[in-house]
């Protein structure tokens, strides 16, 4: 399943929860926690269920709630409440009036420990959703129990939010974003270390694209699978840079050819292109490829859907 884009979309706002699945993102999330005023959480609640059970989308379509003992229950309350859930498909998910046919995923915020995880998963499974977590690691106790949130069994990703970050440890944000970019490695070799996606911050700026493309080039130089989106226009940008274009899948092929017969004659360096080819850059191409396979496929769900 490819990430490359989380499109956020806030709780009460029913014609944008509508809107977020075809916007062309890989991920939507509805929103119950920071997007929507204390009053009006029951409203957004009776929302986002309502856009859930009659949800017609080839994206992964998550909901996130307030994390547990703050709320976690009662969101779940609102948005689990009746039915079985269905086992997600790549196929378009069918108008059956059950949310939770609708909803494949949760979104934690403020992860700080692996019990956070297991928690919500917990309450989920109470309420007869097995449902995995993509965890948002958005502050200095996050950070630091990373490896262990990311190891958590129901973790299906690394979030990483800079801006409740620097809130929380008195940081000023800065254009070139030097005070979280320890936070912002460490999250992503803590994804990396359990085999989860990591999942980079927000652009604020949703009108400045040239800034949006620079810094998601920046986040898939660090090693991040997708990045948060705001706004649908910033969903385009994002999925171009982490497809890989196409001179670079074709090396990635002649890489993995090589390695092949390589490997058959029993060599572990083989040349490519004039340039000596070993383990860490097979490792390469076979990420691009990985890339590659799980962009063709979501944009064939898009196009079917379109």
């Amino acid at each position: 399943m490819a990430r490359r884009s989380v499109l956020f979309a806030p709780g009460d706002r029913p014609e944008l929860l509508r809107k977020a699945p075809t916007t062309g993102a890989d991920t939507a999330v509805f929103d119950l926690e920071d997007a929507v005023a204390p009053e009006r959480k029951t409203e957004a609640g009776a929302a986002v269920r309502e856009a859930l059970a009659d949800l017609d989308a080839d994206c992964e379509v998550c909901v996130r709630v307030r994390p547990p003992g703050r709320g976690a229950a009662a969101d779940l309350d609102a948005v689990l409440d009746s039915g079985g859930r269905s086992p997600p498909s790549s196929a378009a998910k069918p108008h059956d009036g059950d949310a939770r046919t609708g909803l494949d995923g949760l979104v934690l915020p403020k992860a700080e420990s692996a019990d956070d995880v297991t928690d919500l998963a917990d309450l989920a499974a109470e309420r007869d959703a097995d449902l995995p977590v993509l965890a948002l690691v958005e502050t200095a106790a996050g950070v630091l129990h990373a490896e262990a949130i990311a190891a958590a069994e129901p973790t299906a990703a690394l979030i990483f939010g800079a801006e409740d970050l620097a809130a929380d440890i008195g940081a000023t944000r800065t254009e070139e974003g030097t005070e979280v970019l320890h936070a912002r490695e460490h999250v992503v070799l803590a994804a990396a270390a359990a085999g989860v996606d990591a999942v980079d911050t927000l652009y604020t700026d949703f009108e400045d694209e040239a800034g949006l493309r620079a810094d998601t080039e920046f986040a898939l130089e660090l090693g991040y699978d997708g990045k948060l989106a705001i706004h649908p226009s910033q969903v385009g940008p994002i999925n171009e840079t982490f497809t890989p274009d196409p001179d670079r899948v074709e090396w990635a092929e002649r890489v993995l050819a090589a390695r092949d017969e390589g490997g058959a004659e029993g060599r572990g360096v083989f040349a490519v292109d004039g340039e000596m080819v070993d383990a860490p850059l097979v490792a390469q191409a076979e990420r691009v490829m990985e890339r590659a396979r799980a962009a063709g496929s979501a944009e064939d769900a898009v196009d079917r859907d379109g």
